[in-house]
């Protein structure tokens, strides 16, 4: 009776070497070493091959189950929390949540796996074209990406918002942060904590965002421009999402995770949400992804440094003749204080902090002031005439005609309107012959 024996490329090849064993070709130790096995398994094979023939050579586990495999009930247990609870979730994330929530510990390959034979999961890689990698910096502070991931956060239980990420180059370590939008006084107040907490990084890494960039003038500073170069950070703006891949990565990996555990702990608000990051999310997020072992930081100290003059909104204006300044439409008058008050015509730098207080400096002395409604007036002009115990009457000095004039201005002190003098009449009430009112020029003769 014809028996039909499926065979591997392997098991042929250790077929093969046996044959030239029997027919004394080869010794046991040759033999073993051509099909890369050792001399005890090379005997195991040659006894089970002289016992049951060319069927001896076929793996033990063939069409069998292996004795590593999981049990039945635990996968059918898998599948069934995966399409109940975990049907969006990658193979990963899924296994992750299995050993945390349902005391199931699986690898990554073994839920891939099962989710693809149960047609649950294609893989979500795309092809990409390639580009060349550029390398980590060796030091942790020496590059910081920096980006804002805009989007639906809280699945439709409150507004959209936006995830402002920061990321070490070198070690991959993360600090997070919700806020309603990507505008300059929120990137100021992410980067103030990040500078407290880490220390002053050499150089960041941006996109050409307005809040980073000014496109009509470059070499205009924004306010976050101001803030790093006062700090003396070098600034990096990307051409590309590609040219800092490494944040843009970090946005779409907290977007299938965060997004995930927001829903998980049921947060519905942008300050609870940060309070769950600085609680637990981003500490167990540089634990599994983050390395920093071996890598020195290099972040420059903040210590004695005004965070709150560097962060805030800063502008420059001009002192008037009576020590007032405008701004935005209103004039504020500089008062006298231990500081010496800056001489007309000045620069002060008036400066907004990010709580909304106002500040004026004048050679980084701090300047008192207070705000008026209106712009004070000028004092009042001095008389035309001189008075009548002018020393100038009582002079004898000059000519006839100074002394004609002399006489003529002493003359007219001595009338009751010399102190009041008549209002002229305008071009039009001299055609009509008209004369001014006694109530206007307080009864003039």
């Amino acid at each position: 009776m014809t028996e039909t024996v499926t065979m591997s490329y392997r098991e042929r090849e250790h077929l093969k070497v046996i044959g030239r064993i029997e027919a004394g070709e080869l010794t046991v130790a040759e033999a073993a070493e051509s099909i890369h096995l050792t001399e005890r398994q090379m005997y195991r094979l040659l006894k089970r091959y002289r016992q049951e023939g060319d069927r001896g050579l076929i793996h033990r586990l063939r069409a069998r189950q292996s004795n590593l495999a999981y049990p039945s009930e635990v996968r059918t247990k898998a599948m069934r929390l995966y399409r109940e609870l975990y049907s969006d979730y990658g193979p990963t994330l899924f296994a992750e949540k299995l050993e945390l929530y349902h005391d199931l510990k699986i690898s990554r390959q073994t839920a891939t796996r099962w989710l693809i034979q149960e047609s649950l999961w294609h893989g979500s890689r795309k092809k990409r074209p390639h580009r060349k990698k550029r390398p980590r910096r060796d030091c942790i502070g020496s590059l910081i990406q920096f980006d804002g991931s805009p989007h639906d956060w809280f699945e439709g239980r409150a507004p959209a918002c936006c995830l402002l990420v920061a990321v070490d180059d070198a070690s991959g370590c993360v600090l997070l942060r919700f806020a309603p939008a990507e505008d300059t006084y929120t990137v100021l107040s992410f980067w103030r904590d990040y500078v407290k907490r880490f220390g002053i990084p050499a150089e960041v890494y941006t996109d050409h965002g307005s809040v980073y960039y000014d496109p009509n003038n470059p070499k205009h500073l924004t306010a976050f421009g101001q803030a790093m170069e006062r700090l003396g950070v070098h600034r990096i703006y990307a051409h590309s999402p590609q040219a800092k891949g490494r944040v843009e990565r970090s946005n779409r990996t907290h977007q299938d995770r965060l997004i995930k555990y927001l829903r998980e702990q049921n947060v519905s608000s942008i300050d609870d949400a940060n309070r769950l990051l600085v609680s637990f999310f981003i500490n167990d997020h540089n634990r599994r992804f983050a390395h920093t072992e071996g890598l020195a930081d290099i972040h420059r100290p903040a210590a004695g440094i005004n965070l709150n003059n560097i962060f805030c909104l800063q502008d420059t204006r001009q002192v008037h003749n009576d020590w007032t300044i405008t701004l935005n439409a209103h004039f504020i008058q500089l008062l006298r204080s231990e500081a010496p008050l800056p001489p007309p015509r000045s620069n002060v730098i008036v400066r907004q902090w990010l709580d909304g207080s106002l500040h004026i400096f004048w050679n980084e002395h701090e300047l008192n002031f207070s705000k008026i409604s209106a712009k004070p007036r000028p004092p009042s002009p001095i008389p035309r005439h001189p008075a009548a115990i002018h020393p100038w009457f009582s002079k004898s000095v000059g000519g006839k005609r100074a002394q004609r004039r002399r006489a003529k201005a002493l003359d007219l002190a001595h009338k009751p309107w010399y102190h009041n003098p008549p209002l002229r009449r305008t071009a039009s009430q001299k055609r009509k012959n008209t004369s001014i009112s006694p109530l206007q020029n307080n009864a003039i003769p």
